[in-house]
């Protein structure tokens, strides 16, 4: 299987293959989550607030999709050697169905859910194998930097095939233009991943199926031995469920970035691109000043700092007015969220044992999935719900929905608080220490821990 040798010869060729594909998937993030597909949906295909109610609902049917299929093809690929090819499968699976929002038309709500719910399973799960194929190109010592490089170069995709899209909308406008962007970003996303699977050598070794045995029946043997391991790795499953808490927070803020922006500062179709170009823009310096920081300072503090400055944003904007606040706030969002990001999964890279990077992932993506099924939900519902109370207490409609949009806002806070503290108490030397130890010596460590822990 993969070890840190075989990642030390990487090519520039393979990293600059996997830099390509976040290239093309942050344009399908870019267009379809934060600036033109989830605004499009709320306000056309099914308008007002109930919009984001089954936005929310369509967020989180997909994430849950992916958080119960991750870890097990996790595993799978992890056995098999066959992570470029879970990757070629949902890859294909998001660029297709992205293309086929362009039949999303007003009023058809079935047809604009369950293409974007296929369209981020395919997007959702592709990133753990992609992730995954992480710590095959690059050591230890510079994880966090090619994983920095990595969102740094992805966001300037989003913000190329933003401006595409923006040009279209500026020289001919109109809802068939706004469709027609989805189709041009599902070529953008399958052009950008072509390297990968044509460059990018995988360097874990197919294993043997054992007679009898299926790949299910030795993933979930794989994942059960993952599991009663687990308590060699206090410090990765103490990271993942402060990770479970503020990537909610995280996700909450990208996949409702564009619906505030419209309801709270009635921003056009041209200013939401606009606005999530700047995003894009100080993504790119924080994704590089992240990546750098964590080789130097450490995961876990970059990591905090990257969440401090989150929630300052996200408070920020509970107290502005201005639309030209909200451009300053987005700044500093995009500048925060892509090191949260980054540094999260540089993380996992860190804290996962060699030969295991798939199903570390794998359960990296259950957490995130699992949690952001929860976040989008809530938020969609706060919104929803708060606003009808308030327009029934004699609020225009409105000015009752931007009262559900702040009070929404605050849940943004709470679970990046509450996944900020948790953070805290997290030992990343003594995570680095258990995931590089051969699995006797870290057996026995925690066997020679019991005695001073059962005195107290």
């Amino acid at each position: 299987m993969q070890t840190n040798a075989a990642a030390s010869t990487s090519t520039r060729r393979e990293r600059w293959a996997w830099y390509l594909y976040d290239f093309g998937n942050s344009a399908y993030a870019a267009v379809v989550l934060l600036a033109v597909y989830s605004v499009y949906f709320k306000q056309e295909v099914v308008g007002g607030a109930e919009g984001s109610r089954l936005w929310g609902l369509a967020v989180g049917i997909a994430m849950l999709v992916v958080a119960i299929t991750a870890p097990v093809l996790g595993a799978i690929a992890d056995f098999s050697g066959a992570k470029k090819r879970f990757l070629f499968f949902y890859t294909g699976l998001a660029c297709l169905f992205t293309a086929a929002l362009f039949f999303a038309d007003r009023g058809e709500v079935l047809i604009g859910m369950l293409f974007f719910i296929l369209a981020e399973i395919g997007y959702r799960s592709a990133q753990v194998f992609y992730n995954a194929l992480l710590p095959e190109i690059a050591t230890p010592a510079e994880i966090g930097r090619v994983s920095g490089n990595g969102w740094a170069i992805g966001s300037a995709g989003g913000i190329v095939c933003l401006i595409l899209v923006l040009a279209l909308i500026i020289l001919i406008g109109g809802t068939f233009i706004v469709r027609l962007s989805l189709v041009i970003t599902a070529i953008f996303f399958a052009l950008s991943s072509v390297p990968i699977f044509l460059w990018l050598r995988e360097r874990a070794q197919p294993q043997t199926l054992p007679a009898g045995q299926s790949y299910p029946a030795v993933a979930f043997k794989r994942l059960w031995r993952t599991f009663r391991a687990v308590r060699r790795f206090r410090e990765f499953v103490k990271f993942i469920l402060a990770f479970l808490v503020y990537n909610d927070g995280i996700i909450m803020a990208l996949d409702f970035a564009a619906i505030i922006g419209a309801v709270l500062y009635g921003m056009d179709q041209q200013q939401l691109i606009i606005f999530m170009i700047l995003v894009q823009v100080t993504s790119v310096a924080g994704a590089y000043a992240f990546g750098l920081t964590a080789d130097r300072l450490g995961g876990k503090r970059s990591l905090t700092i990257s969440l401090v400055l989150m929630v300052v944003a996200v408070v920020g904007l509970l107290f502005n007015q201005s639309l030209t606040g909200f451009f300053f706030i987005g700044g500093l969002a995009g500048f925060a969220l892509t090191g949260v990001q980054s540094v999260s999964r540089t993380m996992v890279g860190m804290l996962s044992p060699p030969g295991q990077s798939a199903e570390f992932y794998g359960l990296f993506a259950v957490s995130g999935r699992t949690s952001s099924f929860v976040g989008p939900a809530i938020y969609g519902w706060l919104a929803a719900e708060t606003a009808l109370r308030f327009q029934a207490q004699g609020q225009a409609p409105a000015l009752a929905e931007q009262s559900g949009q702040r009070i929404a806002i605050l849940s943004i806070v709470a679970f990046l608080l509450v996944g900020l503290v948790m953070l805290l108490l997290v030992n990343e030397a003594k995570g680095r220490a258990a995931a590089e130890a051969p699995e006797s010596e870290a057996s026995s460590a925690w066997v020679d821990a019991l005695p001073a822990r059962s005195e107290k």
